[in-house]
């Protein structure tokens, strides 16, 4: 490689602009490990300069043209071949030619359109990231840099609770209600189960918080359901007229706001599922959707117009006061 790169061998970063101001979070990998990446939001400028540097000073490094890129992409993982862009930005930083000593390069990627959240999930991931590269005949250099996205929302106009009556026929009827449709990732669920009919011997009722990504699209879908969360709510039997109280703190769990139809690609949908288990372990649930939204935490003035922009992009709020009811059939007998 040296030998037909005429015995320079160049090494590529990329370096942010604001690095030791801008704030890094936490996301997930696809190994299913944490790292740390810097936060950006839709709108913002992504800047920063490419060093170039090389290995052995005074010999020649022979180039084809130097550019970095800004892209957004969604992978889905039974079709790793095709990455699809919904973001492609390219700047030229030099022209073929050659080097004989390092060299930087800045650049600047003027209010970009960030328009999703950065996923990574069970069968697809949406990454941002940068990606330099230098040209040449036979092997390109090339350096990625990952950055994270969060989409910002403000609080919902129409909120409305839900209130639900479900049972078996003259064996369980239960009134539930939950005081909003729609929370926040640092949001508290609060409601109450009222029993108004208990003819069955029930031992244990728990909410979980179930996780449903949907890829692909026809014939090629591919439903995922992850359970995020099981709270107790109540252990020993009820009887008529009871009340139980709800209060499920959703800070303390690893979640995303709702996605729907992202670039018509995949989606992420959340439920909540009541369950209640008898005596002989029989199981009797029912799901009911609510949507998840992230709140800005300090919105600063630099940032009002995008705030703005993703508050136009919340999908949650509707004309209707009504929560809608999950996509697939419920079922609320025995499972």
């Amino acid at each position: 490689m040296s030998f037909f790169g005429f015995g320079q061998s160049p090494e590529l970063e990329l370096v942010l602009s604001d690095a030791e101001s801008r704030r890094r979070v936490e996301h997930k990998t696809e190994e299913g490990k944490k790292e740390k990446y810097f936060l950006f939001y839709d709108g913002e400028t992504v800047s920063g300069r490419v060093v170039l540097t090389l290995k052995n000073p005074n010999k020649r490094l022979e180039h084809q043209g130097i550019k970095v890129e800004f892209i957004g992409q969604i992978e889905l993982y039974y079709d790793r071949g095709n990455h699809h862009e919904f973001v492609s930005l390219v700047k030229d930083l030099a022209r073929p030619g050659e080097f004989t000593q390092s060299q930087t390069f800045d650049f600047e990627f003027t209010h970009v359109e960030k328009p999703y959240e950065s996923y990574t999930g069970q069968n697809v991931k949406l990454r941002y990231f940068l990606r330099a590269t230098v040209s040449r005949r036979l092997n390109d250099v090339v350096k990625e840099m990952d950055i994270v996205v969060h989409t910002l929302s403000t609080y919902p106009e129409l909120n409305s609770s839900i209130k639900m009556e479900v049972g078996i026929e003259d064996c369980l009827h239960i009134e539930f209600e939950y005081n909003k449709s729609k929370y926040h990732l640092k949001d508290v669920i609060v409601g109450k189960i009222y029993f108004l009919l208990v003819r069955i011997k029930i031992k244990h009722m728990e909410i979980d918080i179930i996780k449903r990504e949907t890829t692909g699209t026809g014939p090629n879908v591919y439903h995922e359901n992850d359970t995020i969360a099981k709270y107790e709510i109540m252990d020993g039997a009820p009887v008529r007229g009871e009340s139980i109280p709800i209060r499920l703190f959703l800070a303390g769990y690893e979640l995303t706001p709702t996605m729907r139809d992202i670039n018509k690609k995949f989606s992420v949908r959340y439920y909540l599922n009541l369950v209640l288990i008898d005596e002989e372990e029989r199981r009797y649930f029912k799901q009911q959707e609510v949507v998840l939204w992230r709140k800005g935490d300090i919105v600063r003035k630099s940032m009002s117009h995008q705030a703005a922009i993703a508050s136009q992009r919340f999908e949650g709020t509707s004309s209707h006061g009504e929560a809608k009811p999950p996509g697939q059939p419920e079922n609320n007998g025995r499972q």
